[in-house]
């Protein structure tokens, strides 16, 4: 039967050869690193926090200009707290995914209320912010507080399962198993782990991509037990090409994108025009931004992105 998730965890790479892949990657970052604006050491907690969000399925080519922005208008989390969540449904613009914004206020509203309006350092408390999962509170800890927690997104586990399980892609959704080989590759200094998972991400992202990895430029080419076995083909579930044409996705950004661009309350043959094709689709949509409280039904038949 053909293998449709990668290899359990190997054996421990032996210490002289963990700190060997250690100092490769971090030896690459240091060079060949993104200039990026939550990378830098003067970049606030609730900075990281922002990007980390918003960079969720999104390219950082997009984030850029609305993290830039986002921080401009909202440099604090009471900054964010003190507004309606509906502008930061306004301000989130077309990044996608849009109660992402609607988390990020609800996050604001917590470290507000509950922290004194500073990002906690804890992971625990940061795992308890609305809106954070297991993901954004590592990531968040380790690259705003130099805290040693794994973190571990797709970039992470391409890397891992190429370089050192030797599997073409990883599994569909992270397993266990994948979560105990990047605990067991993390470095002991807490400093050093945050810059091994940044650099690690970075490579999957630069280097190691999805769809044409580019090897020769690999830091870790000699040592990649993909490479060694020959590229061994992905023997797993193809994966589908999210479609964007015609779905509920693009039916509700176009009415979100209404509802942005008013000043206030729209009527319901204003958001009808914004999706002509499909009457009933444009009511199931509607009705789904409502009850994910990312739209407001006023009493008299208008609506209205969430004020409170």
């Amino acid at each position: 039967m053909p293998r449709t998730t990668p290899p359990a965890v190997p054996a421990p790479l032996a210490p002289g050869a963990l700190e060997d892949l250690h100092r490769t990657v971090l030896e690459w970052y240091a060079t060949s690193a993104r200039d990026l604006p939550w990378r830098e050491p003067g970049c606030s907690p609730w900075g990281v926090l922002v990007s980390e969000v918003m960079l969720q399925q999104t390219p950082v080519a997009r984030v850029l200009p609305r993290w830039r922005e986002w921080l401009e208008r909202w440099p604090t989390p009471a900054a964010l707290a003190a507004e309606p969540p509906g502008e930061a449904v306004r301000a989130w613009d077309r990044l996608g995914y849009p109660r992402r914004a609607l988390r990020l206020h609800a996050a604001a509203v917590a470290i507000t209320a509950e922290h004194g309006g500073e990002v906690p350092e804890d992971h625990d408390a940061l795992l308890a912010l609305p809106g954070v999962g297991a993901y954004t509170a590592a990531a968040v800890a380790a690259f705003a507080f130099r805290r040693r927690h794994a973190v571990v997104d797709t970039n992470v586990r391409r890397v891992h399962a190429r370089a050192v399980t030797g599997a073409a892609e990883p599994a569909p959704a992270l397993t266990s198993a994948e979560t105990r080989l990047a605990v067991a590759l993390l470095p002991e200094d807490p400093e050093t782990a945050a810059r091994w998972s940044v650099g690690v991400m970075e490579l999957g992202a630069l280097v190691c991509t999805a769809r044409a990895p580019r090897c020769p430029a690999c830091p870790l080419l000699d040592r990649c037990a993909w490479v060694v076995a020959g590229r061994p083909a992905h023997t797993g579930p193809a994966r589908r090409a999210q479609r964007w044409a015609g779905t509920d996705r693009q039916v509700r950004g176009r009415l979100l994108a209404v509802l942005r661009a008013a000043d206030g309350p729209v009527g319901a043959a204003d958001l009808d025009a914004a999706w002509t094709s499909d009457a009933v689709q444009r009511a199931r949509c509607l009705d789904g931004l409502v009850a994910d409280g990312l739209v407001e039904p006023l009493p008299d038949g208008t609506f209205a992105l969430p004020r409170s």
